[in-house]
């Protein structure tokens, strides 16, 4: 069973500027489930549209350029509203033999030593760039949990902030920078990662 791209629509949001006047800010355009034309996409984007489709997990997705800067991201967050955006980090330890893929709130600072306690590994730090593409075929700034079908092995371990499992929707790429998909949490922990043979561990840090 597959699921099949939905009609696009176009959604505006009103906000508010600094003095308080409400202007109309035009969103991103807003999909349901994979591109029509998959023309000069990357195979690593195509095949996370062809496992959740695969799984009939439903998504939403919004193009858009590489969201480098945080007007960017302003636009993306809007555009998935009320999906939580999160950040995704790659941490491993001094050795670099254990590796963490890290969910927390977008809106959360990270202190390593908040973790290391609470997994039992010391001296966590930033994994190289040339690690996460070798284990999950993800260039840095397009970094997702999506990215964990690229890992059979589950040499990279899941780590998910108590604060955004409590999400009923959040954001991810499909493992490029110029796409995001608005998921249902549910989905993730009963259904993507069982289908991709990894587990998930619940770590608590401060806002």
């Amino acid at each position: 069973m597959t699921c099949k791209p939905g009609k696009e629509k176009n959604r505006e949001r009103e906000s508010k500027d600094t003095d308080g006047r409400k202007e109309r800010t035009k969103m991103l355009t807003i999909e349901r489930g994979r591109p029509a034309d998959t023309a000069g996409r990357q195979e690593k984007e195509i095949a996370v549209y062809d496992l959740l489709d695969r799984l009939c997990i439903p998504y939403e997705r919004v193009d858009h350029e590489a969201a480098f800067t945080m007007e960017a991201c302003r636009e993306v967050d809007l555009a998935l509203a009320p999906a939580v955006m999160c950040k995704n980090l790659l941490l491993c330890n001094a050795q670099k033999t254990d590796f963490y893929l890290l969910m927390i709130r977008g809106d959360k600072k990270l202190h390593t030593r908040e973790i290391s306690g609470q997994i039992h590994s010391s001296r966590l730090s930033f994994a190289p760039p040339e690690q996460m593409e070798a284990l999950l075929d993800i260039a840095p700034g397009s970094l997702s949990v999506l990215g964990l079908m690229n890992d059979p092995s589950a040499c990279v371990r899941l780590l998910i902030d108590a604060d955004l499992l409590a999400a009923e929707q959040f954001g991810a790429h499909p493992c490029v920078n110029t796409s995001s998909l608005r998921l249902r949490m549910r989905d993730l922990l009963d259904v993507f990662l069982p289908a991709v043979r990894h587990t998930y561990r619940t770590v608590e840090l401060q806002a």
